[in-house]
C-alpha cells in the first residue's frame, strides 16, 4: 500500500504542493477558474517555516489508531480500509472541533468546503486524493513537487532508502559521495542567514569598552 512520504529537508518552500491541492479538490480542477468559486477551494496540506526558514510540508499522517477518529463524538471520522485513509464525512460533522483538539499534528482545518452543505462549516483534512488514486492517478501534491519532497511509495521503499542512505553515511566512502548538496547547501544558507539577522547587537556598554580599547591603542602608539 502506498503512501505519501515527506522528505523535509528537500522542500523549497514553494507551496506548489498547496496550490495542486486546492485544485485537485475544486470543482472545475483548474487554477484560474478554481479562483471565482464559492466556497474557494483550500489546500489541505499546509506549508510552514522551520528554525532555519526552510519549508515543511504539514499534512495528515492518517495514524492507526488516529487521535481524531477516537475523539469524534458525532462519528464522522471513519477509516477507508482499502487504503488505510482518515476520511472525514461532512454530513456528519457538527464542528465541535474536538479533532482539532485531539490532533497532534495541526492539519485539521475548519471552513466551508463544496462538498458539504453550502453554508457550513466543516473539519477538512487531506483525503488521499482518493479520487484521483481510484483513477490511477497520485496524490496532487506529490505530482505537484519539483524537489521530491513529497514522494508516494510503501513504507518498505522508503525504509529502505532511509536505511541504505545511513549506511553509505557511515561507509568508508562517504566522504567521496555528494549527498543532495544542493540542499545542504540551501540549508546551510537559510540557517546562515538567519542566525546573522537574529544574533544580538552589541550592547552599549561593549561598544563603549571597545571604543576604550581603541583610544588606549591610539595614546600608545
Amino acid at each position: 500500500m502506498k503512501q505519501v512520504v515527506v522528505h523535509p529537508e528537500r522542500c523549497v518552500g514553494c507551496m506548489q504542493c498547496q496550490v495542486a491541492c486546492a485544485v485537485a479538490h475544486s470543482e472545475a480542477k483548474q487554477l484560474v477558474p478554481a479562483q471565482f468559486e464559492s466556497p474557494r477551494p483550500r489546500p489541505r496540506i499546509h506549508v510552514g517555516a522551520g528554525p532555519y526558514n526552510e519549508g515543511f510540508p504539514n499534512r495528515c499522517r492518517h495514524c492507526d489508531p488516529a487521535p481524531c477518529l477516537l475523539a469524534c463524538l458525532p462519528g464522522a471520522i471513519t477509516r477507508v480500509a482499502e487504503t488505510a485513509t482518515v476520511m472525514i464525512n461532512v454530513d456528519t460533522c457538527i464542528n465541535c472541533a474536538s479533532c482539532a483538539m485531539a490532533c497532534p499534528f495541526g492539519v485539521i482545518r475548519y471552513h466551508e468546503d463544496r462538498s458539504a452543505q453550502a453554508g457550513k462549516t466543516v473539519a477538512v483534512k487531506c483525503d488521499n486524493c482518493l479520487a484521483r488514486q481510484r483513477e490511477d492517478g497520485i496524490p496532487a501534491c506529490v505530482e505537484a513537487c519539483l524537489s521530491a519532497a513529497l514522494t508516494f511509495e510503501t513504507l518498505d521503499a522508503a525504509y529502505k532508502r532511509q536505511t541504505d542512505a545511513v549506511a553509505r553515511s557511515v561507509s568508508a566512502v562517504a566522504a567521496a559521495e555528494a549527498l543532495a548538496p544542493g540542499w545542504a547547501l540551501l540549508n546551510a544558507h537559510k540557517k546562515a542567514r538567519l542566525e546573522l539577522l537574529t544574533s544580538p547587537a552589541p550592547s552599549d556598554e561593549k561598544r563603549a569598552a571597545g571604543n576604550a580599547r581603541e583610544d588606549t591603542h591610539v595614546r600608545h602608539d
